[in-house]
């Protein structure tokens, strides 16, 4: 036992190492990309990101999780999940080949053509490591994760800037995704050291499917709506409208859920373990829900005040019409830790049927402000965006209230303070960098006021429960 919690408790550390490195080096690396590349690369792929991401949710969502989740598992699943596997990737990319033609001219850009079916070949790369990671998954063996996605997130992107100073234009952007691919498939077979067997059993396979079809079903519905609106917004304005929206969103994306998603990984286990102790629970979630807000809420404010000098100095000047997507989307942003919070306190309590129903209604809810916002324009899709966040969060706290009698007004009386600090650290920031004119200073001035006054005032009255935050980090 001791031995599973060490293993344990250090799969949580470079969980964490992973979660946070990774996505700083891609991020900075693509602030690099963008730099050299265009809007309207950026479109070209965005355009297309549907298709895979459903593809690769097919081939990657539910025997991965199979595999972990069989207690008996052998040689023979695992084989026969890596044949099933690269054999339905496959057929997938046949099917993106043979369609990418239609892709084009759904939206009138020739050049998909191309990039669809050599973009499509990481779904086959991808399915070559599926048994591979499920392996390390099942020792929790994090570190050797990591290193491989360091590795390959920064050789590739090094390679995919090379690739755009060159002048490749949207093609940096393919061969970097497959040059990432290929790294992970010569890394994790090589760290494995695990080759597939002869063997193959379509006993096992619709076994391991009844278990992984529900994390299928579940992922597609997600992945579908999570890009619907790079669909909308490429088939109905231009590829540099895309292309500003899909950095805006990767932006506001990356502030809020990299922080938040060590705590969300830690929520659901923990609360897990008190699902019959109502009041230990609330006690618990109380403190999660005060830490998500004290750190996100103002990380979220900043971006939005110091979003022009930000794109202007790091993103060039032709990147200024994502200024206020960034902005907006930083509101629309700024509820989620908050709203999946509630969900994992569902899934804590065993209502799955309640987190599949919620989800349900979301989309649905999403559906239809998509189609009502969508003849207004972009910024009109993006305010529904906003509007659709609030929605959601109302919604999500209604059963929390119902299974735990901490809801909606509960939750936000709780994080007024936090809010109201917030808002006022956004308004020292705008007042102080009104009457800068350069561009560098606005942004260092602009973070170092507001993240020394935001801490200080949180610390001085405690809100938030910051005074925690140091035995949280040293627990962890």
């Amino acid at each position: 036992m001791n031995k599973l919690k060490q293993k344990a408790s250090s799969g949580f550390i470079w969980s964490a190492v992973d979660r946070f490195s990774v996505q700083v080096i891609q991020l900075t690396l693509g602030l690099f990309l963008a730099r050299l590349l265009t809007p309207s690369d950026y479109g070209i792929i965005g355009m297309i990101t549907i298709f895979v991401a459903i593809s690769q949710t097919i081939v990657n969502r539910g025997y991965g999780a199979a595999l972990v989740q069989k207690k008996n598992r052998d040689e023979l699943d695992f084989s026969t999940i890596f044949y099933s596997n690269v054999l339905i990737s496959t057929l997938l990319f046949l099917i993106l080949y043979i369609i990418a033609p239609v892709i084009a001219n759904f939206y009138n850009q020739p050049v998909l053509v191309s990039v669809t079916r050599v973009f499509s070949i990481s779904l086959i790369v991808s399915s070559l490591v599926t048994v591979q990671r499920a392996r390390l998954i099942i020792k929790l063996d994090f570190k050797t994760q990591t290193k491989i996605s360091l590795v390959s997130s920064t050789t590739s992107g090094v390679f995919g800037i090379f690739l755009a100073y060159n002048g490749f234009g949207v093609w940096a952007l393919v061969w970097m995704n497959l040059a990432r691919r290929f790294i992970e498939v010569i890394a994790l077979w090589f760290y494995t050291k695990w080759l597939p067997r002869k063997g193959f059993s379509l006993v096992r396979l619709k076994l391991l499917f009844g278990f992984g079809s529900k994390l299928l079903v579940s992922g597609l519905l997600d992945t579908i709506f999570n890009n619907i609106y790079l669909v909308i917004i490429g088939k109905y304005f231009n590829t540099a409208s895309l292309g500003y929206y899909t950095r805006a969103q990767q932006l506001t994306s990356f502030t809020s859920t990299t922080p938040s998603g060590v705590i969300q990984r830690v929520a659901f286990p923990v609360m897990s373990e008190m699902q019959d102790d109502d009041e230990k629970l609330v006690h618990s979630f109380r403190k999660m829900i005060k830490l998500s807000a004290l750190i996100i809420f103002p990380l979220m404010v900043g971006l939005a005040l110091l979003a022009e000098p930000f794109v202007r100095v790091v993103l060039t000047e032709k990147w200024i019409e994502s200024v206020w997507m960034v902005q907006f989307l930083s509101f629309a942003m700024m509820w989620y830790p908050i709203q999946v919070l509630n969900l994992e306190l569902l899934k804590a309590k065993g209502r799955s049927d309640i987190f599949l129903r919620l989800e349900i209604i979301k989309k649905v809810l999403a559906a239809v402000i998509l189609v009502i916002s969508v003849p207004f324009g972009i910024k009109a899709i993006i305010v529904g965006q906003i509007v659709l966040s609030y929605i959601a969060l109302v919604i999500n706290t209604h059963y929390t209230k119902k299974i735990i009698d901490y809801g909606f007004l509960q939750q936000m009386s709780d994080l007024f303070k936090v809010l109201l600090l917030s808002m006022a650290m956004g308004a020292i920031i705008y007042f102080l960098i009104a009457h800068i004119p350069n561009d560098g200073l606005k942004l260092i001035i602009g973070f170092f006021t507001g993240t020394l006054f935001y801490i200080s005032l949180a610390w001085l009255f405690n809100i938030g429960d910051i005074r925690l935050l140091p035995d949280f980090i040293r627990q962890r």
